[in-house]
């Protein structure tokens, strides 16, 4: 199912608005190494600038070094999977901080909060954007949703470090995989990022997001069994 189909799909489900369609935890290894869980949770709903759309609320706390690092992105999407509204808590000791995105005409603005200082910065959306983070893989779920069999160019928001980049996503269809060190087979797509780097996601035939795979960087997060 295309990301298009599976959108409108998703907001026809029983329940009605502010209904979680999917939620579940994460866990975020470094080669072997488990370094975070990640908390999530998707619902359907009003968006705050009108129409209906999506709310992914996710927590992803790294606390296995010092200092312990939380961060608490919540994502408002329309019917069309754009980003209209963000707001992000960083509770970083060493600097605490939030981070505020609007959508308007054409343009995503991104205000980045501190004690100390404000910055704020206009991105260009370009036909279709995405708000990705370095640390925060449930965010991934949107590219997963919006690939097609052609490579499709998207425009790639990273509000923490008020940057923009140029990415390509991909469906690559359904291939084995493993997921919870159990063999399964999913639909995989691959988001190509500035400088090469490449990002697989697996997806179930639902269209969850069940792995994110970072072979650059040995990272990947896997869905709790269950979850």
């Amino acid at each position: 199912m295309n990301g298009c189909l599976l959108a409108l799909a998703l907001l026809q489900q029983p329940g009605g608005l502010g209904t979680a369609v999917d939620e579940g935890v994460f866990v975020v290894r470094q080669d072997t190494l488990e370094v975070a869980r990640e908390s999530f949770r998707l619902s359907v709903g009003r968006v705050t600038a009108g129409g209906t759309g999506w709310s992914l609320a996710t927590t992803v706390r790294y606390d296995r070094a010092r200092p312990v690092i939380v961060l608490a992105p919540i994502l408002e999407v329309n019917g069309d999977t754009m980003p209209v509204t963000l707001q992000y808590d960083v509770a970083d000791p060493r600097q605490p901080s939030r981070v505020l995105g609007q959508l308007g005409r054409g343009r995503f603005t991104v205000r980045y909060v501190t004690r100390e200082t404000e910055r704020a910065r206009e991105f260009a959306t370009g036909n279709r954007a995405l708000v990705l983070d370095d640390s925060v893989f449930a965010l991934y779920l949107f590219a997963g949703w919006i690939a097609s069999t052609e490579s499709t160019a998207l425009t790639a928001i990273i509000p923490r470090s008020l940057r923009r980049e140029d990415i390509q996503v991909q469906d690559h269809g359904v291939s084995p995989t493993t997921l919870n060190h159990d063999p399964a087979r999913l639909r995989h797509v691959i988001v190509t990022r500035e400088g090469g780097q490449s990002v697989h996601l697996w997806l179930d035939t639902a269209g969850r997001l069940m792995k994110v795979e970072i072979p650059s960087t040995h990272v990947t997060a896997e869905r709790l069994a269950g979850g």
